[in-house]
Protein backbone atom coordinates (compact mmCIF):
# COMPACT_ATOMS: atom_id res chain seq x y z
CA UNK A 1 0.00 0.00 0.00
CA UNK A 2 1.07 3.13 -0.88
CA UNK A 3 0.74 6.30 1.13
CA UNK A 4 0.12 9.36 -0.45
CA UNK A 5 2.38 12.64 -0.31
CA UNK A 6 -0.79 14.38 1.24
CA UNK A 7 -1.64 12.07 4.15
CA UNK A 8 2.20 12.56 5.21
CA UNK A 9 2.08 15.91 4.76
CA UNK A 10 -1.34 15.94 7.09
CA UNK A 11 -0.16 13.63 9.47
CA UNK A 12 3.02 15.99 9.83
CA UNK A 13 1.17 18.83 10.41
CA UNK A 14 -1.06 17.41 12.64
CA UNK A 15 2.09 16.72 15.13
CA UNK A 16 3.29 19.95 14.72
CA UNK A 17 1.53 21.04 18.28
CA UNK A 18 3.09 17.94 19.79
CA UNK A 19 6.60 18.54 18.50
CA UNK A 20 6.17 22.38 19.74
CA UNK A 21 5.59 20.89 23.44
CA UNK A 22 8.09 18.52 23.44
CA UNK A 23 10.72 21.13 22.63
CA UNK A 24 9.55 23.45 25.10
CA UNK A 25 9.99 20.85 27.83
CA UNK A 26 13.34 19.49 26.50
CA UNK A 27 15.55 22.15 27.81
CA UNK A 28 16.27 20.58 31.28
CA UNK A 29 16.53 24.10 32.75
CA UNK A 30 12.20 24.25 31.33
CA UNK A 31 11.61 20.85 33.46
CA UNK A 32 13.10 22.23 36.88
CA UNK A 33 10.44 24.91 36.16
CA UNK A 34 7.63 22.67 35.67
CA UNK A 35 8.90 20.32 38.54
CA UNK A 36 9.47 22.99 40.66
CA UNK A 37 5.79 24.34 39.95
CA UNK A 38 4.39 21.31 40.26
CA UNK A 39 4.88 21.64 44.19
CA UNK A 40 2.67 25.03 43.89
CA UNK A 41 2.90 28.78 42.45
CA UNK A 42 6.45 30.70 42.86
CA UNK A 43 7.40 34.06 42.12
CA UNK A 44 9.97 34.51 39.56
CA UNK A 45 13.02 35.52 42.19
CA UNK A 46 12.40 31.76 43.65
CA UNK A 47 12.63 30.24 40.74
CA UNK A 48 15.77 32.41 39.98
CA UNK A 49 17.00 31.18 43.56
CA UNK A 50 16.40 27.62 42.94
CA UNK A 51 17.77 27.16 39.45
CA UNK A 52 20.56 29.66 40.00
CA UNK A 53 20.64 31.39 36.33
CA UNK A 54 19.81 34.81 35.93
CA UNK A 55 16.53 36.49 36.13
CA UNK A 56 16.28 37.19 32.19
CA UNK A 57 17.10 33.59 31.70
CA UNK A 58 14.42 32.59 34.30
CA UNK A 59 11.94 34.93 32.69
CA UNK A 60 12.79 33.69 29.02
CA UNK A 61 11.99 30.02 29.73
CA UNK A 62 8.73 31.12 31.51
CA UNK A 63 7.90 32.99 28.80
CA UNK A 64 8.50 30.19 26.31
CA UNK A 65 6.35 27.73 28.85
CA UNK A 66 3.35 30.27 28.70
CA UNK A 67 3.41 30.37 24.79
CA UNK A 68 2.76 26.67 25.16
CA UNK A 69 0.14 26.50 27.71
CA UNK A 70 2.26 25.17 30.14
CA UNK A 71 2.15 27.87 32.78
CA UNK A 72 0.42 30.85 33.55
CA UNK A 73 0.94 34.33 35.87
CA UNK A 74 -1.18 36.52 37.71
CA UNK A 75 -0.03 39.54 39.51
CA UNK A 76 0.70 39.78 42.75
CA UNK A 77 1.78 43.39 43.86
CA UNK A 78 5.06 44.31 42.33
CA UNK A 79 5.67 40.77 41.00
CA UNK A 80 4.14 37.81 39.09
CA UNK A 81 3.39 34.49 40.40
CA UNK A 82 3.60 31.74 38.10
CA UNK A 83 1.40 28.39 38.20
CA UNK A 84 0.96 25.69 36.38
CA UNK A 85 -2.14 25.63 34.01
CA UNK A 86 -2.67 21.69 34.12
CA UNK A 87 -0.42 20.45 37.25
CA UNK A 88 -2.26 17.16 37.09
CA UNK A 89 -1.60 16.20 33.58
CA UNK A 90 2.43 17.61 33.95
CA UNK A 91 2.59 15.24 36.77
CA UNK A 92 0.95 12.21 34.62
CA UNK A 93 3.82 13.82 31.91
CA UNK A 94 6.63 13.39 34.22
CA UNK A 95 5.69 10.29 35.75
CA UNK A 96 5.01 8.59 32.47
CA UNK A 97 8.84 10.33 31.55
CA UNK A 98 10.35 8.70 34.57
CA UNK A 99 9.14 5.34 33.51
CA UNK A 100 10.08 5.23 30.24
CA UNK A 101 13.65 6.50 31.41
CA UNK A 102 13.95 3.30 33.18
CA UNK A 103 12.79 1.34 30.38
CA UNK A 104 15.08 3.09 28.51
CA UNK A 105 18.58 3.60 30.47
CA UNK A 106 20.24 3.96 27.01
CA UNK A 107 17.99 7.26 26.65
CA UNK A 108 20.64 9.00 28.54
CA UNK A 109 23.43 8.32 26.36
CA UNK A 110 21.42 9.30 23.57
CA UNK A 111 24.04 10.39 20.99
CA UNK A 112 21.31 12.96 19.33
CA UNK A 113 20.30 14.86 22.35
CA UNK A 114 22.57 17.56 23.40
CA UNK A 115 23.23 16.66 26.59
CA UNK A 116 24.09 13.11 25.97
CA UNK A 117 26.13 14.02 23.14
CA UNK A 118 29.82 13.55 23.31
CA UNK A 119 31.92 16.86 23.57
CA UNK A 120 33.53 15.94 19.89
CA UNK A 121 29.66 15.39 18.20
CA UNK A 122 28.56 18.02 16.03
CA UNK A 123 32.09 19.43 15.78
CA UNK A 124 33.98 20.04 13.16
CA UNK A 125 37.32 18.53 13.86
CA UNK A 126 40.30 20.81 13.89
Amino acid sequence: MRVRLDDAVDERAALVPAACLFRAMADPSRLVILQHLTMGEHRVVELVAHLGLAQSTVSKHLACLRECGLVDSRPVGRSSVFALTERDLVLRVLGVVDELLTACEAAALCSNAGAGRPASAGRAES
